[in-house]
């Protein structure tokens, strides 16, 4: 089973310890942006990629799955 972007990023969340505020407060989007992510209801932008990747010290392929 593949795991999705949305599913990838709670995954990731919830290894690290930190809540939906906590990490949009961390990467400069609102609390409802990461829900709509985590829901697969919306796509970050390049920009909003690069910045979880940084937080989270992964690659971008590592969080979308294209690893």
């Amino acid at each position: 089973m593949d795991i999705n972007f949305g599913q990838s990023l709670k995954n990731m969340r919830i290894i690290h310890g930190i809540g939906q505020v906590e990490l949009a407060s961390a990467i400069g989007v609102s609390k409802g942006i990461i829900s709509l992510w985590e829901q697969n209801k919306r796509e970050p932008t390049l920009s909003s990629l690069s910045a979880l990747a940084d937080y989270f010290k992964i690659s971008i392929d590592d969080l979308v799955g294209r690893a």
